[in-house]
């Protein structure tokens, strides 16, 4: 009873942003990523008779506390659809992403997890439900289930058996690329679910946000399928700076910025005035991702490096799904 899963994170170019649902992990709107092949986790899971509790491992390390528990809740799911409650699970799992520092790094996480704990247990699941089973451990997770361009869809229902991810066009539609731009590595003062909450719960800005949520996924649809890099790069990056703008308007107000993150945006907005087409990105960190097509990579690789303050650049093209090892 056991099995290894690979998966990588995604960059969401339409943000997902503050849930319906807290315990379903259903969200407000509808989300838009690409699948990131540059960052991964590899996980291994054992459903062992011998052992008494869940073990788990990250990056050769036993895990204890409010990371394990959420990784033990989250197996209970998979035990109570498999019909083997009475098993508990060893769980090694290896990330190549820095953690809870805005790159996506229980997408790839959770998505691992869910893939190899489903197949280890023999839950027999398709793509589709294993992207439900993967949202109620991480919500981005479930995007990470498929490769390319991918949409979240929020769903209706109050089980939420309708908020999963779909493919929008594979890997290998668009020869894009992404360059993470490594500012810090450090731990974010305020995790992405508490922020959702209090933007939500607090900010005059976040319904306006929500509403023009479906003009935007309809726009960088049609973007995404002519590869209108200049279409797609722009609502990406007024629909990031809407998101963080809702953070601003909280109660109390919170930015997951750096003042090189703004030096940042500054560069890739000097870019385009240059005339090279570039655009930025930000998730819940202070850490950037800057869209670009490969015939600019070395202009735009060095003009990042030179900002101060930049620890490292890390280059991405489109990945593939969840696969197993």
């Amino acid at each position: 009873m056991k099995a290894t899963a690979k998966a990588h994170t995604n960059i969401a170019l339409i943000k997902y942003w503050g849930k319906r649902d807290e315990p379903l992990i259903l969200p407000m709107n509808n989300s838009l990523s690409l699948t990131l092949d540059g960052f991964h986790t590899t996980t291994s899971v054992a459903f062992q008779d011998r052992l008494t509790a869940d073990q788990f491992y990250l990056n050769n390390r036993l895990v204890e506390g409010a990371e394990s528990r959420r990784v033990s809740i989250f197996l209970d799911l998979i035990r109570k659809e498999a019909g083997r409650t009475d098993v508990c699970a060893e769980v090694h799992s290896t990330n190549h992403v820095p953690t809870a520092a805005g790159f996506a790094s229980s997408a790839s996480g959770f998505a691992a997890l869910a893939a190899a704990a489903s197949k280890a247990i023999g839950l027999p699941v398709n793509e589709q439900e294993l992207s439900i089973l993967t949202r109620q451990g991480s919500g981005s997770a479930c995007r990470s289930i498929y490769g390319g361009f991918v949409e979240w869809e929020k769903g209706t229902k109050a089980d939420g058996s309708d908020s999963h991810a779909v493919p929008v066009a594979p890997a290998d539609h668009w020869d894009l690329r992404v360059a993470a731009v490594v500012l810090s590595s450090d731990e974010k003062k305020v995790l992405s679910r508490e922020g959702m909450k209090r933007t939500v719960d607090t900010s005059p800005f976040y319904p306006a946000w929500v509403q023009s949520i479906p003009d935007d996924l309809e726009a960088i649809k049609e973007g995404i399928a002519e590869k209108d890099f200049e279409k797609v790069g722009e609502i990406a990056e007024a629909n990031c700076l809407r998101m963080h703008a809702t953070t601003l308007a909280a109660n109390p107000p919170f930015s997951y910025w750096h003042s090189t993150t703004l030096s940042i945006m500054q560069a890739v907005r000097q870019l385009r005035s240059d005339g090279i087409p570039a655009f930025f990105t930000i998730d819940a960190g202070p850490n950037v991702k800057v869209l670009y097509t490969p015939e600019h990579e070395d202009i735009i690789r060095n003009t990042l490096q030179n900002v101060p303050g930049v620890h490292d650049i890390k280059v991405s093209r489109p990945g593939q799904g969840v696969s197993f090892i």
